[in-house]
């Protein structure tokens, strides 16, 4: 790709060259390491042949190294105006490959955005990575054409993801693992952002199964039935939903929500009316 972004100043020197400060309010912690940034873009399957969609950008860290790995097409969806200055900088030195979108990314309709296929690669904001993991799950089974998500979160969220048991074993893990296989790339220390946060985070990869996706008849249901189950996990299912031939079902209703299997849930979403 022949543009001028890797000439670019540093991103710290951007930020204070446009006065940019992280916000609470928008959960931001900034990634600077290049080593870091880089390696979170080349594990994204695919790079050099489909668009990437980023959601808070920031002040472009990532969206640069997203660049550098290739891609054809970035679109960087940021709510904060206030990143702006540096990242129509780099749009300009971007030979027309990336492209700004100013809004908040739960309100954003993908399909408007008019990419085709595409991947999705972000350090989500703290504050609302979960909600925007489940939309995006939901956007999956519904046939939009995600072909890969790999995202940072808190370490504890990225092993509630892709967690198969234990306590870190609920809503998350299973939705994501009834239309989809996903594992932890690698962990990312708090010196590593700024301002440094007080947890670790990891970097998680999501990559749509078809197959899964084929014999799940509704996700929607199976979040309905997790939320409920899992807001009294402690409780053994026949106290959470009383009246429920649990026999039916190859259980003794005794179980707690940790003890069901995802295709267990997918089979109970099926069939219970809550």
């Amino acid at each position: 790709m022949t543009d001028s972004v890797a000439s670019l100043p540093p991103v710290s020197q951007m930020m204070r060259d446009a006065g940019l400060e992280p916000k609470k309010q928008f959960g931001q912690n900034f990634l600077f390491d290049l080593n870091l940034t880089g390696r979170i873009a080349r594990a994204v399957p695919d790079i050099d042949k489909i668009p990437v969609i980023e959601v808070g950008p920031g002040p472009g860290g990532l969206t640069r190294a997203i660049l550098a790995a290739g891609a054809p097409r970035v679109i960087a969806i940021e709510k904060d105006r206030a990143a702006a200055p540096i990242l129509s900088r780099i749009a300009d030195s971007a030979s027309g490959r990336l492209q700004i979108v100013y809004g908040d990314a739960l309100k954003t309709d993908f399909a408007a955005l008019g990419v085709g296929e595409y991947a999705i690669c972000a350090n989500l904001p703290y504050n609302v990575g979960t909600e925007l993991l489940i939309g995006w799950l939901h956007m999956i089974w519904s046939g939009a054409p995600i072909r890969s998500l790999t995202l940072m979160f808190q370490r504890e969220v990225a092993q509630r993801i892709v967690a198969r048991g234990g306590g870190a074993y609920g809503r998350l893990s299973i939705l994501t693992s009834l239309i989809a296989d996903a594992r932890i790339l690698f962990e990312v220390p708090p010196t590593a952002f700024v301002p440094r946060p007080k947890v670790y985070s990891a970097v998680v990869q999501i990559i749509p199964n078809s197959d899964k996706i084929a014999r799940l008849a509704n996700l929607g249901a199976v979040e309905q039935l997790t939320a409920r189950l899992f807001g009294q996990r402690r409780k053994m299912i026949r106290s959470v939903l009383p009246g429920v031939d649990w026999a039916a079902y190859g259980l003794t209703g005794m179980e707690r929500a940790e003890n069901l299997s995802p295709e267990k849930m997918a089979q109970l979403a099926k069939n219970l009316v809550l």
